[in-house]
């Protein structure tokens, strides 16, 4: 199926992150300089200038891996510190 040049499409995932449930929306804008997004309902959002990067990156937003895990946590904990 090829898609027109104005046409929208959108995929979702659903998973967790940081704790807590996590969606994600992928979408497709011709209208935009990067017309391929994700954005998930943590607030998080990226731009790709094409599809490549668009949906491995959604699927390990919302399904991170162990690394992806400790390197949350560590960041979190290095935020904490440097505040107080």
């Amino acid at each position: 199926m090829k898609l027109n040049e104005n046409e929208l499409w959108a995929g979702t995932f659903h998973g967790r992150h940081d704790g807590a449930p996590a969606e994600v929306t992928a979408t497709r804008d011709d209208t935009r300089p990067k017309p391929y997004a994700w954005t998930c309902t943590c607030g998080a959002s990226r731009s790709f200038p094409t599809a490549d990067g668009v949906w491995p990156t959604a699927w390990r937003h919302t399904h991170p891996t162990r690394l992806d895990r400790l390197r949350s946590w560590a960041t979190r904990l290095l935020r904490t510190r440097t505040a107080s």
